[in-house]
């Protein structure tokens, strides 16, 4: 079975009412996700991680620490996403043909508008990271 191989972020700030993670709005599957994406040839984890932000949310952003590998299926594929918690540096969202939209929600809204179940254990596991 072929291996797909993607790293993406899950990005995290302090807003004013507490820990606040953006999301992702992809109208072609038409889902609410972390950013993340496939590697390119001869591409790094880590540097598909900064690039996949930077094409999907127009944020350059800090990688701060692993978290949990995802594994699941894709039309007969098995997906492997590695995943960072990570902070903006520096841009501002522009949406674009992959990302319409970009959400920065309190942490129950995150777990309630994520479109996969995967998704949720990042959560638990960027809490965890940060003693929440």
């Amino acid at each position: 079975m072929e291996l797909i191989k993607a790293a993406g972020v899950v990005l995290w700030r302090e807003g004013a009412g507490g820990l606040e993670l953006a999301l992702v709005h992809r109208p072609k599957y038409d889902d609410w996700s972390f950013p993340k994406g496939k590697l390119e040839p001869g591409e790094k984890h880590r540097e598909a991680a900064l690039r996949e932000a930077r094409e999907e949310t127009g944020l350059t952003v800090l990688l701060g620490r692993r978290l949990p590998t995802q594994h699941y299926l894709v039309r007969d594929r098995i997906k492997r996403v590695r995943y960072w918690s990570a902070t903006v540096l520096t841009g501002v969202f522009t949406p674009n043909r992959e990302v319409d939209s970009l959400r920065w929600l309190p942490v129950a809204e995150v777990r309630a508008r994520l479109s996969y179940e995967h998704d949720r254990a990042l959560v638990d596991a960027l809490l965890e990271l940060l003693g929440r």
